[in-house]
């Protein structure tokens, strides 16, 4: 067991009572992150507004959709609001994107060799070809998994793959595949379009992309609601003949310039290396997008607004960053890292923080960091020792398909918070009900106040017990965490077997 020993003025040390009796680990100057995490606690119980100007930024800017002039309106808004808090270092980082939105779609089933159609309710999804008229034999993937796929590759080519968004009836131990993956392995098997069932009941219609790349995939891609996946499949057992497809889409793709929204907060210390806060702030054009990805990108403006307030200068400089383009292929974020790699700086980037759709922190993730369980469990602890109400569920497992996945495939340390949504709110994710309703404000504070005291004791620590993994490294990294295949699905796994 360990014990811990508080001393003023000295930071504290782990001491190891075993055989060996030996210093094992500094821990961070948990004395001093207590008191500042005291200040922050406070500052943000007061004075939060987090969720006032998320409930302003709805009703202004409405959807973000990157590419159209709500997403340049929500870009503007973020970097009027930064700027307000004091942040004279505030700017924008522009990409280039293929901008993609969704005209007409349609959806028509009929038995062989029958007049008999149905018009099927649908919804297409991002990336989905310009223009679209596909007629097939409907086969049913089930879960869509690459064993499913696998089971049916006689079949599938020149047919229309049918499959679940989620996993229904889900087996112990399988991992979901995100729906760009299950259509690339559509493609891969030669299907010539892709039906997506929802999974969430009472008829809800969801979006999203469907390209691994942020580009324009080669097959039309729709979903369905779950009661109409229920409805055909039915249809299919009565009839004990082949159901076909029928989708006819239009979608507009276009070539524009987004903008990242940065701002900086130089360090005292050590003002060449960086701590980055990150999350998007475009979303789908359904709803507002309050819980994805309103929560946390305007968390972070909230705690950018706290370290203003409380004139903290940590150590590290930090980035408060709102990227674009995550809905469409982590696009903000993958520029960011490119342009970083391209300056020479990705190695001064010692820790990267993203809230995507996080709510209610009850912990801290390490993503797979083994090296920095002991340092985050301890920040946790502090964290809890402030506010008792605080669980500090440590985990240590880390995940793809957010802005964290370009700088974790660079080898760049990621730490996460472990939230939670109720069922309810989370049936809207990419859904025409995302919007504020769903928004709970103590919840909201909650993810600022603790992020906040996260992003300082990164920032503030004397050391960081772990850096940027090299090339070999990162790839037994993702082979651990299991990460291999479904990057290999995504044709983003770049070391050769």
């Amino acid at each position: 067991m360990a014990r811990t020993i508080y001393v003023p003025r000295f930071r504290l040390v782990l001491f190891c009572i075993g055989t060996a009796g030996t210093l094992t680990a500094f821990y961070p100057d948990t004395l001093s992150f207590r008191k500042t995490f005291t200040r922050i606690n406070n500052e943000v119980r007061e004075h939060s507004r987090a969720y006032e100007t998320l409930a302003d930024a709805s009703q202004r800017v409405g959807h973000r959709l990157t590419g159209s002039p709500n997403g340049t309106r929500a870009e503007t808004y973020a970097f009027d609001l930064l700027s307000s808090y004091g942040f004279k270092e505030v700017r924008y980082e522009p990409f280039e994107v293929e901008a993609w939105m969704r005209d007409t779609v349609t959806l028509a089933v009929v038995p062989d060799k029958s007049d008999n159609f149905r018009d099927v309710p649908v919804v297409a999804l991002a990336h989905s070809p310009i223009e679209a008229h596909v007629k097939g034999e409907i086969v049913d993937v089930g879960n869509g998994l690459e064993g499913d796929f696998a089971a049916l590759k006689t079949k599938l080519k020149g047919k229309v793959a049918l499959v679940n968004i989620g996993l229904a009836a889900p087996t112990k131990g399988a991992r979901n595949l995100h729906r760009s993956e299950k259509t690339a392995l559509a493609i891969q098997y030669g299907a010539t379009g892709v039906i997506m069932v929802n999974l969430v009941p009472g008829n809800v219609l969801l979006t999203g992309t469907a390209s691994v790349t942020g580009k324009l995939i080669s097959i039309p891609s729709v979903c369905i609601s779950l009661e109409s996946g229920q409805a055909l499949r039915a249809w299919m057992q009565e009839e004990h003949e082949k159901l076909h497809a029928q989708i006819d889409m239009t979608n507009m793709s276009r070539k524009i310039r987004a903008r990242n929204v940065i701002a900086t907060l130089k360090g005292s210390k050590y003002p060449e290396e960086k701590i980055i806060v990150g999350g998007h702030l475009d979303s789908w054009d359904l709803a507002t997008g309050a819980i994805d990805n309103g929560i946390g990108s305007f968390a972070i403006i909230d705690i950018a607004r706290t370290f203003k307030a409380l004139k903290l200068k940590p150590k590290r400089t930090v980035e408060f960053v709102l990227f674009m383009g995550e809905e469409q292929g982590l696009l903000g974020s993958r520029a960011m890292v490119e342009n970083l790699k391209k300056a020479g700086q990705l190695d001064k980037v010692r820790y990267m923080i993203n809230l995507d759709m996080t709510n209610d922190p009850t912990g801290l993730n390490a993503f797979g960091r083994n090296d920095m369980t002991s340092f985050l469990n301890t920040v946790g602890e502090t964290i809890k020792e402030v506010e008792p109400e605080f669980a500090n569920q440590m985990e240590n497992q880390a995940g793809l398909h957010s802005d964290h996945q370009p700088f974790m495939l660079e080898g760049v340390p990621v730490a996460g918070m472990n939230g939670h949504l109720t069922k309810e709110v989370l049936d809207c994710y990419h859904a025409n009900c995302d919007r504020l309703n769903l928004v709970n404000a103590n919840q909201l504070k909650n993810t600022v106040r603790y992020s906040a005291m996260l992003l300082f004791a990164l920032a503030d620590a004397d050391d960081i017990p772990t850096r940027r993994q090299t090339d070999a490294q990162t790839r037994d990294y993702l082979v651990t965490q299991g990460l291999r295949t479904p990057l290999q699905i995504a044709n983003e796994w770049r070391w050769k077997e």
